[in-house]
C-alpha cells in the first residue's frame, strides 16, 4: 500500500489506483469536460507603459484571480535549473528522501504526500517538498544537501521570485487605487514558502487529483510549471478551464489575504491539479505570506464610499492555523471571517 511507503515516488509502478486515492464518483475531475489549452490572461511585465501593466493586472485580478507573466525578470536559466534539480531530488533513492518525511504541516521543511494526511479520507496523487525560504540565512542551511546543487539553485531562484512578488504586490496595490506600498505595509515583513511538487504518472487519472480544488491561504502565489505536461486547472464562471503552460512564463494567483485586503474586489479563486497517465509532472509553487502578527483589514480607501468591510479583522497567524486545521478542499476558509 502507498500509505505504508508514505510517498508515491518510490519506484513502484502501479497498474491500478490504490483505493486510498480513489475519489467518490461525484468528486472526480471529469477530465473530458474540461476544455484543453485555454489560457488565463498573459501580461508582459517588460512593457514600458507601467500604467498599462497596472490596468491589465487589475482586470486579471478582478475577472480571473489568475494570470501569467512574461518578461518577468526571473532568468530562464535559473527556471530551467530549478525544474531540473527538483526532478533530481524526487529521483533520489527512497531511503534518502524519507529522511525528510513528516506529517506535521507546521514544520519549516518536510517531504510529504497530500496536504493533511491525518485528516484526509482520500489522499492526493502528489509528493512534495515544502520549504520555508525567507530569510534565506535562517532556513537554507536545513535544506537538502542532495542533490549537491540543490541549496545554491533554490536560493538563487527564491531571491528572484521574491523580487518579482514584491513588484507585483506594488502594482496590484496601485491597481486598487492605493499607494504603491500600502499592501506591503499591511503585510509586514513577508514570509516566503515553497512547495516543490511531483505528480507521478498515474494509472487512472480520471479517479483522483494531484491536488483537489482549493484556494491559497497566503497573499500571492507564483507558480513555475513544467511546459511539457499540463495539469493546472482554474475555476472560471463555474466551469473548469485548463491553463496552457507557456515557455518562460510564470503563473500568478491571488491568495486569500489579497482577497480580504481588496475587500473582495479581487478573487482568490479555486484551482486544482490533475494528473497524467503517461508522464510525471513537476511544478514549483512559491508563496508570499503576511508576517504572523499582520492584521488583515481592508484599507479605509476601499470602504470610504460606504462599502462595508466584507471581512472581520484577523491576524495571519490565526488564519493560517485555521486553514491547516481543515481539509484542503473544504469550504473557502475566508467564509469563516465574513462580516
Amino acid at each position: 500500500m502507498l500509505v505504508e511507503t508514505k510517498v508515491i515516488s518510490n519506484g513502484i509502478k502501479y497498474s491500478t489506483l490504490p483505493t486510498s486515492y480513489v475519489r467518490p464518483a461525484m468528486e472526480r475531475p471529469k477530465l473530458s469536460e474540461v476544455p484543453d489549452w485555454e489560457t488565463v490572461p498573459v501580461i508582459d511585465l517588460g512593457c514600458e507603459d507601467e500604467t498599462f501593466i497596472i490596468q491589465q493586472l487589475g482586470d486579471a485580478c478582478r475577472n480571473y484571480g489568475f494570470f501569467q507573466v512574461i518578461n518577468h525578470g526571473v532568468s530562464e536559466e535559473i527556471m530551467e535549473k530549478m525544474l531540473k534539480v527538483a526532478d533530481e531530488f524526487f529521483h533520489l533513492p527512497m531511503e534518502e528522501k524519507m529522511k525528510l518525511y513528516s506529517e506535521d504541516p507546521f514544520k519549516t521543511m518536510r517531504l510529504s504526500t497530500s496536504s493533511n494526511v491525518k485528516k484526509e479520507t482520500v489522499h492526493n496523487w502528489r509528493d512534495y517538498l515544502r520549504l520555508h525560504c525567507y530569510p534565506l540565512d535562517k532556513y537554507a542551511s536545513e535544506w537538502p544537501s542532495n542533490p549537491s546543487t540543490f541549496k545554491e539553485i533554490v536560493s538563487k531562484y527564491c531571491i528572484q521570485i521574491r523580487n518579482l512578488g514584491l513588484r507585483l504586490e506594488q502594482a496590484i496595490s496601485e491597481s486598487l487605487g492605493l499607494e504603491k506600498d500600502c499592501i506591503k505595509n499591511i503585510l509586514g515583513q513577508q514570509g516566503q514558502h515553497m512547495a516543490i511538487n511531483y505528480y507521478p504518472a498515474c494509472p487512472e487519472p480520471e479517479l483522483t487529483y494531484g491536488l483537489p480544488a482549493h484556494a491559497d491561504p497566503n497573499a500571492l502565489t507564483i507558480l513555475l510549471q513544467d511546459t511539457q505536461v499540463a495539469g493546472l486547472q482554474v475555476l472560471k464562471d463555474g466551469k473548469w478551464i485548463g491553463v496552457k503552460p507557456l515557455s518562460n512564463a510564470l503563473v500568478i494567483n491571488i491568495g486569500d489575504q489579497l482577497q480580504a485586503l481588496s475587500n473582495g474586489k479581487y478573487k482568490s479563486v479555486w484551482h486544482r491539479a490533475v494528473v497524467n497517465a503517461d508522464k510525471a509532472r513537476i511544478s514549483v509553487a512559491s508563496f508570499l505570506c503576511p508576517c504572523n502578527d499582520a492584521v488583515i483589514s481592508a484599507p479605509k480607501e476601499l470602504t470610504i464610499d460606504g462599502s462595508p468591510a466584507n471581512y472581520r479583522d484577523y491576524t495571519y497567524a490565526e488564519y493560517y492555523k485555521k486553514f491547516w486545521g481543515r481539509n484542503l478542499d473544504q469550504q473557502h476558509c475566508l467564509e469563516l471571517y465574513k462580516n
